[in-house]
């Protein structure tokens, strides 16, 4: 089956509490990643799925049967490392099937295992070599094949991919996307970079200080925020915010003209994603700033607007754009695209 359900999850060491009543159910099948900043609990929340690290309150559900005091050889979890760990004196194939082996398994169910690994992960004609014979992401698909053989019931991916250059991050991120289409398995993936949580997630668990911020769809946390650290920690190049005030259904910027505020709570931040900004002659749009950078990058070019008192301000231009440093203009936002935030930092909904 593969599910998991974490029930006020807490992790001590000592004094201090580093994961703080997590309360998540995750779905058979379902690819579900862990996303925040060092230090958020990430990593520490899977260790302890796994039974690498002990539950030092609540529980832990796998297929509705409570796992928290199990050893991590009875969870029936796989876990994949940063680190690929692999046998240097081994084949792959010898690699691939050594937990078979100490298992007691026989030969035949062995090679039959690692046969069918190594056709899903493309290694089947590389059986007979040895790590050092390997690239980075064969040696990490090995790895990967090494948990497939055991049949687990869900697959932990820790930052697999965090030693690999960026083609091959490209490359791996597809691989794993299309194993997990393959498999139809189970899979928890912890990672720092928001570009794999949002490529490949079903949903995202976003992390910060031990608690969850929000957890949604890649499309939900990217289009609704539910507040300000998620806002600004999903999406690359971050979302721009700026201060602002309300009142008599307005909104105000420092500096600048505003525009209509339909929410039914008052706003002190405004949220804008770089993409939802045009720039215009000066004059027009909600407030006026000097091109500061302009960053190309072929389709794309990233205009640092400096808005003074408001601070500066990412747009999303085409890669042709004519606007050079000192260029004056005025930056309007899309109304429709307009995200607001109260003192606590937490999402305005609209009254609509």
């Amino acid at each position: 089956m593969g599910a998991i359900e974490l029930k006020a999850v807490e992790k001590w060491y000592g004094d201090a509490q580093v994961i703080k009543g997590i309360d998540l159910s995750i779905e058979p099948g379902e690819f579900v990643i862990f996303v925040g900043p060092s230090g958020c609990g990430k990593s520490t929340l899977l260790r302890m799925i796994a039974g690498l690290e002990e539950i030092s309150r609540g529980d832990l559900l796998l297929d509705g049967k409570v796992a928290t005091d199990q050893p991590p050889s009875k969870r029936g979890l796989a876990m994949v490392f940063q680190s690929y760990a692999l046998y240097p004196h081994m084949t792959v194939g010898e690699n691939m099937g050594f937990s078979l082996k100490t298992a007691g398994a026989s030969k035949a169910e062995i090679e039959d295992k690692v046969g069918n690994a190594s056709r899903v992960l493309k290694l089947d004609h590389l059986l007979d070599r040895r790590p050092k014979d390997l690239s980075g992401g064969q040696r990490q698909r090995v790895a990967i094949g090494r948990s497939i053989v055991r049949d687990p019931t869900a697959f932990l991916f820790d930052e697999p991919l965090s030693n690999l250059d960026a083609s091959l991050r490209v490359e791996m991120r597809y691989e794993i996307a299309k194993l997990h289409q393959t498999l139809g398995a189970t899979m928890i993936y912890v990672t720092h970079d928001q570009v794999e949580a949002m490529t490949l997630a079903d949903r995202i668990v976003v992390l910060e200080g031990g608690v969850i911020a929000q957890v949604g769809s890649p499309r939900e946390l990217y289009e609704r925020p539910g507040n300000l650290f998620v806002a600004q920690f999903i999406g690359s190049p971050k979302m721009n915010v700026l201060d602002c005030t309300t009142s008599d259904g307005r909104f105000n910027l420092t500096g600048g003209r505003g525009g209509a505020y339909d929410r039914p709570k008052a706003a002190v931040k405004l949220g804008i994603r770089p993409e939802h900004i045009v720039l215009g002659p000066e004059g027009t749009g909600e407030i006026d700033g000097t091109v500061d950078v302009t960053e190309y990058l072929g389709s794309d070019t990233f205009v640092i607007v400096d808005c003074g008192a408001e601070g500066k301000i990412t747009v999303r231009e085409s890669g042709d754009t004519v606007l050079r440093p000192g260029d004056r203009v005025g930056v309007q936002c899309a109304a429709e695209h307009l995200h607001f935030f109260d003192a606590d930092g937490q999402a305005v909904p609209s009254a609509s």
